[in-house]
């Protein structure tokens, strides 16, 4: 009502000097200030009233566009029913903006599809040298080929890494969610860390489990072995226990570091890589984002619990309603 009012303030201004023109010039001819003040007052009633007429319509105006607000853009049809000329200047304002948004969002569109077919073409690409030096490497048996073979593997999940970074942000993300068998997930991740479980004599302690979750199998195994990358990076002595809850909540445990209070809290930031991470200048601070952002659109619940020395233990919540969606 007030802001209704103060944009119609200048009416009420030059009622009120009308009025006060009226008074003063019948006081000077002495005139009876009776035959003014009745049409004032008259003036005055009736302009109350069209004031009250036009703020309904103004008040039933705004709530409409409010509402507008929350639409699809096809609905700006709904706008054109208003005929004054600085609402149609608007609506043709909105239309404008609206038609350039459309634009750079396809715009924008293109150039992530072509971004995401370049990676994926390079991805694709780089695997054929990878898969060569790794055939290579298999064939002799010495630290030197062990170690290599450690940083290939690195190699291939830093380039996966770019891959799913580019798919996030993407609106055509692959997720197909139907039952799968945890244990087989889990087993296959594992075996690709097989080599660094031995190679750095860490004990690793799984007994399998014979649940069934809903969700997608690709991703979830994406986010299985960055955690597991991570308990290994930071272990240099003692193991990984991997269990599965009844209430099938999956924990990833480590002998590691251990991470500080007050970078808990901010692990799966966009970049964050912590006390441990600017001693290691490698870290990235992407790996558990990523995980995050993934969990997120499976509807897992992700978190972790520390302590500095002792090691990290990393849980994923993966109960989820038995409903296949394609």
């Amino acid at each position: 009502m007030w802001r209704y009012l103060k944009e119609k303030q200048a009416i009420v201004i030059v009622f009120l000097a009308c009025a006060c023109i009226y008074f003063v010039t019948f006081a000077l001819y002495h005139f009876p200030l009776e035959a003014v003040l009745y049409p004032t007052v008259f003036c005055a009633l009736l302009l109350m009233g069209t004031f009250i007429y036009e703020y309904r319509k103004y008040r039933a105006k705004h709530e409409e566009l409010m509402l507008l607000q929350n639409l699809p853009d096809y609905l700006m049809e709904s706008l054109k029913k208003y005929q004054k000329q600085d609402d149609q200047d608007y609506v043709e304002l909105i239309r404008l903006v609206m038609e350039r948004a459309g634009e750079e969002r396809l715009e924008h569109q293109k150039k992530m599809t072509d971004s995401i077919d370049y990676y994926t073409t390079w991805v694709h690409q780089i695997k054929t040298p990878i898969a060569s030096m790794r055939l290579r490497l298999q064939a002799e048996d010495s630290p030197t080929a062990r170690a290599l073979t450690e940083d290939l593997f690195r190699i291939e999940q830093y380039v996966e890494m770019v891959l799913t970074y580019l798919r996030l942000g993407s609106e055509s993300t692959d997720y197909v969610f139907r039952e799968i068998a945890l244990d087989g997930v889990i087993k296959g991740c594992l075996r690709k860390f097989a080599s660094q479980f031995i190679g750095r004599s860490l004990s690793l302690s799984y007994e399998g489990t014979e649940q069934t979750v809903v969700t997608d199998e690709k991703w979830l195994a994406f986010v299985l072995e960055q955690l597991l990358s991570n308990a290994l990076k930071y272990t240099a002595e003692g193991g990984i226990t991997i269990e599965v809850s009844e209430k099938q909540v999956l924990s990833i445990r480590d002998t590691g570091f251990g991470i500080t209070p007050e970078d808990l809290p901010r692990i799966f930031e966009k970049g964050y890589t912590g006390f441990r991470g600017r001693e290691d200048k490698h870290a990235s601070g992407i790996g558990l984002f990523l995980c995050k952002k993934i969990c997120d659109n499976l509807g897992v619940k992700i978190w972790a619990e520390s302590k500095l020395g002792e090691g990290t233990t990393m849980y994923l919540d993966l109960s989820q309603k038995k409903t296949i969606h394609e």
